[in-house]
């Protein structure tokens, strides 16, 4: 049973597919806009957008402290695309004001595999489940990581193998999105940790 609720990141971005799958799979989610909403959830999904404009929208609703300490005190979080970046200790092409939670011992690049017209979906093999749609809209490239990350999956878009699913601890980052997909394994993977 998934300690309840399950909150969304609700600043920006995939917040709708995300709460969708959540719900669909029984869990009681919450839209977290406040941090009176951030305080009360047991896991957490941050999920794909513009990196940027949700880390200024954590600051601008004041809850960039809170998340901060949330995450460093073992908070279950699931970051998606622009989470994982948000997610990352360090953003390898970031803006000079960019900034990140180092949750998950990461190095990603923003695009790392292409543009937005350089969009494309694939299926990717995750252990333990098996193949799994996923869905790559300038999605951030794992570039390295530490030996205390454990990587779930990875995908060869023609420069060899790449992370795209890793785990730290409670911290799940992934590139693609799971949520536009027909598949709730992701969802599901990141639920029985909560």
């Amino acid at each position: 049973m998934v300690a309840a609720p399950v909150g969304v990141l609700a600043l920006q971005g995939d917040v709708r597919e995300h709460v969708a799958v959540l719900s669909g799979l029984g869990v009681e989610v919450v839209a977290v806009r406040t941090e009176q909403q951030l305080a009360a959830v047991a896991g957490l999904v941050i999920p794909g957008g513009e990196s940027t404009t949700i880390a200024r929208l954590l600051e601008t609703s004041g809850m960039r402290t809170l998340l901060s300490e949330r995450l460093r005190d073992g908070l279950p979080v699931l970051g998606t695309c622009a989470g994982l970046i948000l997610l990352s200790r360090s953003i390898v092409d970031g803006r000079d004001d960019q900034w990140s939670f180092a949750t998950i011992d990461v190095d990603v690049r923003r695009n790392g595999f292409g543009r937005q017209i350089a969009s494309f979906e694939t299926t990717v093999d995750v252990d333990g489940v098996g193949e799994v749609p996923g869905v790559f809209i300038r999605a951030p490239k794992i570039e390295s990581w530490s030996e205390s990350v454990t990587v779930l999956a990875t995908h060869d878009h023609g420069t060899g193998p790449t992370p795209v699913l890793v785990r730290q601890g409670a911290a799940w980052g992934c590139s693609f999105h799971p949520e536009l997909t027909d598949s709730s394994a992701i969802h599901e993977l990141f639920l029985a940790t909560i």
